[in-house]
């Protein structure tokens, strides 16, 4: 096949940090062209600078054989390449319609926006998306979201997409339809560059694979000639475990209990109908589901993040429902991993140090008299980034530049070594590689041996197979039924999904 993209020798450095390492890559045209590796080995880097954000200190990129530079993004669409990102880039005030035709030239002063919209529906009809072109964005939830983004490159035709993570936000059925609409784009002649951590789909989708690590190159291979144990093996540099035992633990009493369970959403819609659910000790309880169907609302009314507008949240027979979140995070002894790292679970300026006592800042070890103790809290720091096997350069660096995993790693630690005896994790191995999900897996299955009740959402039901004990589907608010690992076939679940209840 003609070589559609080449990049010779790309170096690129933060400071003295090497990101880049003389990398070299060849794209066959009318593929799709797999980049694995961990967090933090470049990938994403690299990417930005095939689509313009950044510029190499080294290196050639050549499109279709002619050597080009690529200094904005703008030149970058030019060029027909298009690039979906890990992180929304979405006006959440505007339409959907509005936000796929934002930046796009000629539009002129009058936009012919009902055309705009036939389209996009069109488009979005033939990828399976169902995405309504007049709802507003602010309304949508995460999956829909990130079907608009892949809709705002494939409306501007790009001959060259790139795709960081695009699939992780959304339901195994979703995904299927997504892989089939890969195939589509190759079969019209697109070069795709796939960035993802599902090896399923590298296996599904994939034409070639290109393995990152530590901003270098290890491998280059074909999909036809590897296997998903072999690629990850590749990306972490080690045998990694993709199977994880999930051990019998004798379940205690009952810790966390949710009673018919109301509350309403931003949107004043109704999140969460009538939930009920238990979990007792030693016991994970996951919920599964597509997202935005009440698995946010469910989290934040157990935590205290939201109101209740009826029903009570009682542990150990307690009724905890008026509690603030301090009450519940110390009086009841309650640890939350939420979904969005960046803007709940950490603060991207502060340090390590200070994100790792964010939780009990006021107390000691970290403070004493109200006086925050830095020797100590860097001390505490430094123990946890060894025992969780954080990789940075120091403690003392901001939390923006440590990769998706190991920032995952510092909340985990944060929440898991003041000894709580509940659990919420909601997405914890969302948009990790597998060496990451397999330290975040099995610090989970750690609490769940030492007695601890665990609620563990997660839209990932591969992720949720491998450790629960018991699964609960949600689907408009609703738990549409509980089912065991070995009952969760993908029909069940689907059916499960799409709001068809089972009788108990």
């Amino acid at each position: 096949m003609d070589s559609y993209l080449r990049l010779a020798g790309i170096t690129k450095l933060f400071g003295d940090f090497k990101a880049l390492d003389d990398v070299n890559i060849d794209v066959a045209e009318a593929t799709v062209h797999a980049i694995l590796g961990e967090n933090g080995a470049g990938k994403t880097t690299l990417m930005n600078i095939i689509y313009g954000l950044y510029q190499p200190e080294q290196g050639d990129i050549f499109l279709k054989g002619c050597k080009v530079a690529i200094p904005t993004p703008r030149d970058a669409i030019h060029m027909g390449i298009g690039m979906i990102h890990q992180h929304f880039m979405l006006v959440d005030t505007l339409t959907v319609t509005e936000n796929v035709i934002l930046g796009l030239e000629g539009l002129g002063a009058n936009i012919k926006l009902k055309e705009h919209e036939e389209k996009i529906a069109a488009l979005s009809q033939d990828f399976g998306f169902q995405v309504d072109p007049k709802a507003e964005i602010w309304k949508l939830p995460m999956g829909m979201r990130q079907r608009v983004e892949i809709l705002k490159v494939l409306y501007r035709d790009a001959s060259l997409l790139i795709l960081d993570e695009p699939t992780s936000v959304l339901a195994p059925n979703e995904i299927t339809s997504f892989l089939d609409g890969l195939d589509r784009l190759r079969a019209s002649g697109k070069t795709v560059l796939f960035i993802t951590h599902k090896l399923e789909e590298v296996m599904s989708a994939g034409d070639r694979i290109t393995v990152m690590r530590h901003g270098k190159i290890t491998a280059h291979t074909d999909v036809q000639h590897t296997n998903a144990t072999e690629m990850a093996r590749l990306m972490v540099g080690r045998d990694v475990v993709l199977d994880l035992e999930r051990p019998k633990v004798d379940q205690g009493e009952v810790v966390l209990e949710v009673a018919a369970a109301n509350a309403t959403d931003e949107r004043g819609l109704h999140a969460l109908k009538d939930v009920s659910l238990t979990i007792r000790e030693g016991e994970i309880l996951g919920i599964a589901g597509v997202d935005g169907n009440g698995q946010a609302e469910l989290a934040e009314v157990i935590t205290g993040m939201r109101a209740l507008d009826s029903g009570r949240i009682l542990v150990r027979g307690e009724d905890i429902s008026h509690k603030t979140v301090a009450q519940r995070r110390h009086q009841h002894r309650m640890g939350y991993v939420p979904e969005d790292r960046h803007g709940t679970g950490l603060v991207l300026d502060f340090p390590v140090t200070k994100n790792c006592m964010l939780r009990d800042y006021d107390q000691a070890p970290f403070a004493r008299h109200s006086v925050i103790q830095a020797a100590a809290v860097a001390e505490r720091a430094e123990q946890w980034v060894e025992k969780y096997d954080v990789r940075l350069r120091s403690v003392h660096q901001q939390a923006r530049f440590l990769s998706g995993g190991n920032q995952q790693k510092v909340i985990f630690a944060r929440e898991v070594e003041f000894g709580p005896d509940i659990l919420v994790v909601m997405q914890p191995c969302k948009g990790l590689d597998v060496g990451a999900i397999e330290a975040v897996q099995n610090t989970i299955i750690a609490q769940k041996k030492a007695g601890k009740a665990i609620l563990y959402i997660s839209t990932e039901l591969e992720d949720i197979l491998g450790v629960c004990d018991r699964i609960g589907v949600m689907c408009h608010g609703e738990i549409t039924g509980v089912i065991s690992p070995e009952e969760a076939t993908a029909e069940r679940v689907g059916m499960l999904m799409a709001g068809i209840k089972e009788t108990a």
